[in-house]
């Protein structure tokens, strides 16, 4: 390959300006996209694609956890969608309209490093519920073209070959292009939905048909629970193992920059967006309340309980295991209508993985690179679908494309999330001082957190995963942070008109303008006299050569990128120049730079050294913004600017 040709490669890998593919991150300080909205309920198809999706393998997780009293079981995870999730996620669409979920309302109720923290580990989180969810969906879906019998004979054992495929097109879709995702997505939950509920309602009138069904199911569940309080507490235990039920809710969120507003809408208070997106998750969810419940009662009902054991001790899988309704279809429908239907369950499923996709696309250029916790590229939305296909790729091998065996994982990363959302809701509640609704709340959390401790007690293996994730994560943030600590980092500098004056009467003179570098302490004359006096007997400057004071005060150090202003001041005969910035080298660097660019030549600074040893300047610099600032201030500047000639010019005496 010749060096145009890997050029042009570069270009299309790393072109982020595109609206496509992806398009879904938003930049909250920037104009509300319009290139790509759509109506609330077409985007619900494409959270749906993950939410319905579910229906795939939930009434057979149902079975085998709670076995007859899995409809019961069913009935509470509905009642906390409705009356618990919905409403959490309502709030959070309306604090979060640009797409980043529930992770920024953390992240602004702390600041500085823990709230960076803390963000970096539920991002593990985030990353295990949704690289989950795009190889459980794709294993899911190879499962249910596999045990096809029309195609059974030619794929079996293939169940691992065909997810990987599965995974490689759905990386294609993203690479060419995702301008039709939605489009894609009404076609197959418009079929997938039609066609569940010929299944359910061919289930339910066999029911209607056969009373002795539902006599037959009372009495196994009497059983083992005489009393209907046992029925009931029964259930609310097995509720933490059917929580996948709830893993569309955190999509809905991401997707919200894809929701048509209104006219009107603004970055600031984008109202018809947030009210259209809770149409979009109110919708969403009474839809698959009606779904979990009618597929939980004639699944259990109609289908035996030997049919949906999982693979172990070297026996196979029951036929109904992982694709209950698609069993249903088959056994009562004819091969015709079950091949059918296997067809919609895959492409569902398989988009599901497109959904999570578009959600992981959205996270991690919004939190990484503007923490400096990710290279650059991560802005771009190929490369990024590369290294999660490639993620993908590896759990898939390491879990043999096994539905069962990734559903704990699952489960913990979801639950994660929606325990941080409730959490995020109940203290933005507390901080407004709204008594009721964070009461109300502080319940829902304590529900999440309950079912997220019990999943984690049952299956440790869930959480092990996702500290994996948490711990590649802080790996890869922390090389990174080091690595890009001497970019530039500064969007703007802006001068205010006394700034101005000051620079606009240097600029009067021949000689280049100097900036003596101080930390700001009294801010009296006589501190500006003493420094004077040091730096221009250490780095040999003329008492006839003018030198502008130049500060800087940090804002935020945990913070990678910001503007910085200048703000002019005059104590005694000193001109000050004083900055605000996340760290003291880049911001001196940013302002010297600006100034060159209005002098006829480049400005001089002159700095004293730092008396601290090395590795606790190092450690200042990249936690605190501040350390040995004149080489560092020497280097960002030199990164800026290749060319010596138009580089400011660094002194340093003492």
């Amino acid at each position: 390959m010749n060096p145009p040709h890997r050029a042009e490669l570069r270009e299309w890998l790393l072109d982020a300006d595109q609206g496509d593919p992806g398009g879904y991150y938003e930049d909250e300080r920037e104009a509300t996209s319009q290139q790509h909205v759509q109506p609330w309920w077409r985007v619900m198809c494409l959270t749906g694609v993950d939410y319905f999706s579910t229906l795939g393998y939930q009434p057979g997780i149902a079975a085998l956890a709670a076995g007859a009293l899995a409809p019961v079981a069913t009935l509470v995870l509905v009642l906390i969608t409705l009356f618990a999730a919905l409403p959490m996620y309502r709030r959070v669409a309306g604090e979060s309209p640009h797409g980043d979920g529930s992770l920024s309302m953390l992240e602004r109720l702390l600041s500085y490093w823990p709230s960076k923290l803390l963000v970096l580990c539920l991002l593990g989180f985030v990353a295990t519920g949704f690289v989950i969810t795009i190889t459980l969906s794709a294993a899911d879906a190879s499962a249910h073209l596999v045990e096809n019998p029309l195609v059974k004979s030619a794929l079996g054992g293939q169940h691992l070959t065909v997810t990987l495929v599965l995974l490689a097109a759905l990386a294609g879709v993203f690479l060419k292009g995702f301008k039709e995702a939605i489009s894609i997505a009404v076609v197959l939950v418009g079929a997938y939905l039609t066609l569940s509920a010929v299944v359910i309602g061919n289930g339910l009138y066999a029911v209607l048909r056969h009373p002795a069904l539902l006599a037959d199911w009372r009495d196994a569940m009497t059983a083992t629970h005489s009393m209907p309080l046992g029925v009931i507490g029964a259930s609310l235990l097995v509720f933490p193992a059917l929580a996948l039920g709830l893993s569309g809710f955190e999509t809905g969120v991401v997707v919200m920059p894809l929701v048509k507003g209104d006219p009107t809408d603004t970055v600031a208070n984008p109202l018809g967006r947030i009210r259209n997106a809770r149409k979009l998750l109110t919708t969403a969810a009474l839809i698959m309340s009606v779904l979990l419940i009618s597929s939980a009662l004639v699944t259990t009902l109609l289908i035996p309980h030997s049919a949906f054991l999982a693979a172990a001790n070297g026996h196979p899988a029951g036929p109904a295991n992982g694709r209950a309704l698609a069993y249903l279809a088959h056994e009562r429908l004819g091969g015709a209508f079950g091949t059918a239907y296997d067809i919609s369950t895959m492409g569902i499923l398989w988009f599901a993985g497109a959904s999570a996709m578009a959600g992981l696309l959205n996270i991690v250029p919004r939190y990484l690179p503007r923490y400096g916790m990710a290279p650059d590229w991560a802005r771009s939305t190929r490369p990024l679908v590369l290294v999660f296909t490639a993620i993908s790729a590896v759990v898939t091998l390491v879990f043999d494309a096994n539905v069962d065996s990734q559903a704990s994982a699952y489960a913990t990363g979801v639950l994660a999330l929606m325990t941080s959302a409730a959490v995020a809701v109940f203290l933005t509640e507390l901080r407004r001082r709204h008594r009721g609704t964070a009461a109300f709340f502080a319940v829902v959390s304590a529900i999440f957190v309950y079912t997220f401790v019990v999943t984690i007690l049952d299956h440790p293996g869930g959480l092990v995963i996702a500290l994996l994730f948490v711990g590649m994560i802080l790996v890869v943030s922390v090389f990174s942070r080091i690595r890009r600590a001497t970019e530039l980092r500064v969007r703007q500098v802006v001068f205010d008109p006394t700034a101005e004056a000051i620079l606009a009467k240097a600029r009067a003179g021949s000689q280049p303008v100097r900036f003596i570098a101080n930390k700001l302490n009294a801010g009296d004359d006589a501190e500006y006299e003493e420094k004077s006096d040091e730096v221009r007997v250490d780095n040999h400057l003329k008492g006839w050569q003018a030198a502008i004071f130049l500060e800087v005060e940090i804002t935020d150090p945990s913070d990678f990128t910001s503007p910085v202003s200048v703000r002019g001041v005059t104590v005694g005969r000193h001109a000050i120049l004083r900055a605000t910035g996340t760290s003291v080298p880049n911001a001196l660097a940013a302002v010297l730079l600006a100034i060159r660019d209005q002098m006829p030549v480049p400005p001089h600074v002159y700095f004293e050294w730092s008396e601290r040893a090395p590795g606790e300047n190092a450690l200042r610099f990249l936690v605190g913004g501040e350390g040995d600032i004149p080489p560092l201030t020497h280097e960002i500047l030199r990164r800026a600017e290749p060319n010596a000639g138009r580089r400011p010019l660094v002194h340093v005496g003492g």
